[in-house]
């Protein structure tokens, strides 16, 4: 009894309006459709009132949470959930497979002749497969960038850089050019900066590139006359753990800044180091929905307001992305942090699952990443939160993420736990967890920067 009413304590001072009754979170609706071949149930309900779906006995946890999978055939399926003298009926269609009478295929088609084009906006992605998702991104043009096309598959372009090397582009992000020649490269200079590393590469155009990074630093500029393979190779023996880069055209000038590693204070590593706190959606954007109806977006802010406090009193020099229920753009959030030139950028979530998955099978802190200079501070964050936790060790792995993706800081992205496992969902209600989950978080930067992860 004193757990619940601690959880019901915690709701309110979240503004969330606790259920007790039978409370089905998802589905969201009592008719819907689901392509799947399975889905689940989350909600709540008093734990010492048995509750059955369809006749089965379906476990709550002692918060009220629960979670249970079910398999779906096609067309239309019934479950009728009772908890007590309460019943709810919910009828999940899966809409049969259609199969078309034609085979199509997608395959590459390549030209006679290659056919000259240019990026028509900033940021465009070249990947490494004609995919438009997944972690296939290899490097992202500005405007203008001369690309020598070869052939096409779907909604792709391919994109020859050399001999050897080729990536893809999409249709709708390139416009046809007039003529394609190699460019030259004109002279390089390095800038003295008490912060980075900066390097001066002066083309007589813009030409494609992509950034290697790691040690040796590597930059390679493709389409250069007068290199082997028409390609230009830039290495700098970079001797320090990456702690962020950004590389891009000032007009034919390339400009490559590799911040230097800071001088790390022993007693307190994180004195005056700028990191980004991103309390993950806000406003508009709920998030997931916990299986007790609480919203993703007020959990990622109260971490994320315990992890400020706590990098505060280290020494850090903390910014956050939204500091109350408000709206902030992926790529505001993005260019806040390139705007500050931030060193650490992190971002606070709280995981769910697509319907093909079951949320008993799934639990625990994960830590994502996307560019390999980052997979360090993510894995020292990771250790550090589940040797501290109740919350189990659910893996770093590299995502696609706008926020992680784009920003020029050393940037992670935390899911503290699955929201819609009634389990995890119990602790991340837990303020007792929230507060040693941001220290764990601090700890694992310290560690990072220390060189003890």
């Amino acid at each position: 009894m004193k757990y619940r009413l601690f959880v019901l304590a915690l709701l309110l001072s979240l503004n969330i309006q606790a259920v007790f009754a039978l409370d089905i979170v998802y589905p969201k609706q009592k008719a819907v459709t689901i392509n799947s071949p399975s889905t689940f149930f989350v909600g709540n309900s008093a734990p010492e009132i048995p509750l059955k779906i369809n006749g089965q006995e379906i476990p709550v946890h002692k918060s009220g949470g629960f979670a249970y999978a079910v398999k779906l055939n096609t067309g239309k399926n019934e479950f009728v959930i009772e908890a007590g003298e309460e019943k709810q009926i919910f009828n999940i269609t899966r809409p049969a497979p259609v199969i078309s009478p034609y085979t199509t295929t997608n395959n590459e088609l390549p030209y006679e002749s290659a056919a000259s084009f240019v990026t028509a906006d900033d940021n465009v992605p070249l990947r490494s497969t004609p995919v438009d998702s997944g972690n296939n991104r290899i490097s992202h043009f500005q405007k203008g960038i001369p690309l020598l096309v070869t052939g096409e598959k779907g909604e792709f372009y391919k994109v020859q850089l050399n001999e050897t090397t080729s990536g893809w582009i999409a249709r709708k992000d390139v416009i046809w050019a007039d003529s394609f020649t190699p460019a030259k490269l004109l002279k390089k200079d390095g800038i003295n900066d008490k912060n980075y590393y900066i390097f001066k590469i002066d083309f007589d155009k813009k030409v494609p590139y992509v950034i290697e990074g790691s040690h040796p630093f590597v930059v390679k500029f493709y389409n250069v006359e007068g290199n082997p393979d028409n390609t230009f190779t830039f290495n700098f023996p970079l001797k320090q753990k990456l702690i962020g880069y950004s590389g891009e055209f000032d007009g034919n000038s390339f400009i490559l800044k590799i911040r230097k590693f800071p001088e790390i204070n022993t007693k307190r590593p994180l004195k005056n180091i700028k990191i980004v706190i991103d309390a993950g959606h806000g406003g508009e954007e709920n998030g997931a929905t916990g299986c007790l109806r609480h919203n993703e977006k007020d959990i990622n802010l109260s971490i994320a307001k315990m992890l400020a406090t706590e990098l505060k009193l280290r020494g850090a020099n903390v910014i956050m992305t939204r500091h109350g229920d408000e709206t902030v753009g992926l790529t505001d959030r993005v260019k806040l942090t390139n705007k500050n030139e931030a060193s650490i950028f992190i971002s606070i979530h709280g995981n769910a699952l697509p319907d093909n998955m079951d949320p008993n099978e799934h639990e625990g802190t994960s830590v994502f990443y996307y560019y390999p200079q980052a997979k360090p501070l993510a894995d020292s964050i990771l250790k550090s939160m589940t040797s501290q936790l109740p919350l189990a060790d659910d893996g770093v792995r590299q995502g696609s993420f706008a926020v992680v993706r784009n920003t020029e800081a050393l940037s992670v992205l935390i899911e503290t736990g699955y929201l819609i496992n009634p389990s995890d969902n119990a602790y991340l209600l837990d303020e007792e967890v929230r507060l040693n989950a941001a220290k764990a978080i601090a700890d694992g930067v310290e560690n990072f920067l220390t060189g003890k992860d």
